[in-house]
């Protein structure tokens, strides 16, 4: 799926939830596109002297509840709309959520695995400086995203206190526990994702202890969520990454296997399992099926495999609206991208609500449970108004955000009631 595909497509699940839920056509003409884009290009100095350029981009969509807030990713494959697509899916799921935030999203066309550490960090601070008047604690508060992490926030930080005389450390979020950062962050998003599947599974009837588990990609996300929903009972039978796929029919060790990939970087060759593809991950007899890599991976012919009577969305966009449309209509819970994958804005927000207070720290346990509280009642949110309207859960979650969006917007007078 093209970086246009995407944008298309998510400008298309927002009209077809406007006209649903019966409200205005400018509650769409709002939505359809982000507020502003900036286009930033990052002179850098190679180990060799030389000077090279990056391009990145940073996507501000729409703050009916509040600052902006997404992640920052450097990918290669990293395009406009890409960024902007996945800007309007935080504004939704930040609304899915109830977190005061709108959505953004930023990204630089790199791939920092191939650059050296030096070149990697030239890029942060020059991304920063090209965003200076952009970001802010009160405005857009970055974090990170694909191939970005706690040191990568460290570095913009740092550019942006001094390239602005700040001295307010909630500009950005993910950062380490020594700049402010908070316990429980790391594999926020895959204990958010483990919540949400056991409330499924409690839909749907199945015993999520023992339950079979089938994850794709084995990044931050799909390991973070192999631990978490092994630490609720269930096993995880099937995984596969960029280099190939492994099965066990009695379950994965889950740690033994990240400490593999640690030391060989991708899943495959790990001994005492059977390799797979992702064709015959997505056809496995398992219960629950969680994509956690790239957008567009369940097209229709994909759905039409899949035997998992539950599909949870780890990745964004990994479902495309075909593939989505065959999954309802053969009846299986398929729980999105803007409620699953919540976890990690919603630890975002307990990190920039630590950070507003002075630095007063939360504990892990009680980031757990706060963050088990809002996956919770977002995915009870999501399942009254899938059933408030007979739709599956992926429409019942947009119905829910656009609903909430545009009510905000009636409210603040953007739009006419």
């Amino acid at each position: 799926m093209t970086g246009q595909e995407f944008f298309r497509d998510t400008q298309e699940t927002i009209r077809a939830a406007v006209a649903k839920l019966g409200h205005s056509e400018g509650v769409y003409k709002v939505l359809r596109n982000p507020r502003r884009t900036l286009e930033v290009h990052i002179a850098v100095t190679m180990p060799d002297g030389s000077v090279e350029t990056f391009l990145g981009y940073r996507s501000q969509h729409a703050a009916v509840f509040g600052p902006y807030k997404g992640g920052i990713r450097f990918h290669p494959s990293v395009t406009k709309e890409e960024v902007e697509a996945l800007a309007m899916l935080m504004t939704l799921k930040n609304a899915v959520l109830g977190l005061p935030y709108g959505g953004a999203k930023g990204g630089v066309i790199c791939d920092p695995n191939a650059l050296p550490l030096s070149v990697v960090e030239q890029i942060a601070r020059g991304y920063v400086r090209g965003l200076r008047d952009m970001i802010g604690p009160e405005t857009d508060i970055p974090a990170p995203d694909v191939n970005t992490n706690a040191r990568v926030m460290g570095w913009m930080l740092d550019e942006y206190l001094k390239s602005t005389n700040a001295i307010n450390f909630s500009v950005f979020t993910g950062k380490s526990l020594n700049l402010g950062g908070i316990e429980g962050r790391a594999g926020a998003t895959g204990l958010g994702i483990a919540y949400v599947t056991r409330e499924a599974c409690k839909v749907r009837g199945v015993e999520l202890k023992g339950a079979r588990v089938a994850i794709q990609g084995f990044g931050n996300v799909g390991r973070g969520v192999a631990h978490a929903i092994t630490s609720l009972g269930a096993k995880v039978v099937a995984v596969t990454d960029i280099t190939g796929g492994v099965y066990r029919e009695e379950g994965l060790d889950v740690a033994k296997l990240t400490e593999y990939v640690q030391a060989h970087g991708g899943v495959a060759g790990f001994p005492g399992v059977e390799p797979l593809t992702n064709e015959q991950l997505f056809a496995l007899p398992v219960d629950v099926l969680i994509p956690a890599a790239l957008e567009g991976q369940i097209t229709a012919p994909v759905a039409e495999q899949i035997k998992a009577p539950i599909v949870v969305e780890g990745a964004n966009g990994p479902t495309t609206p075909e593939g989505a449309q065959v999954l309802a209509d053969r009846g299986i819970m398929h729980v999105p991208d803007i409620l699953a994958n919540g976890g990690g804005v919603t630890v975002s927000y307990f990190e920039w609500v630590q950070g507003q207070q002075g630095g007063l720290r939360w504990s892990a346990e009680t980031v757990h449970r706060q963050l088990d509280t809002y996956m919770t009642e977002a995915f009870a949110a999501v399942r009254a108004y899938s059933q408030r309207y007979n739709v599956s859960m992926r429409e019942g979650a947009y119905l829910y955000a656009v609903d909430r969006l545009a009510t905000g917007m009636i409210e603040r007078g953007w739009v006419p009631s």
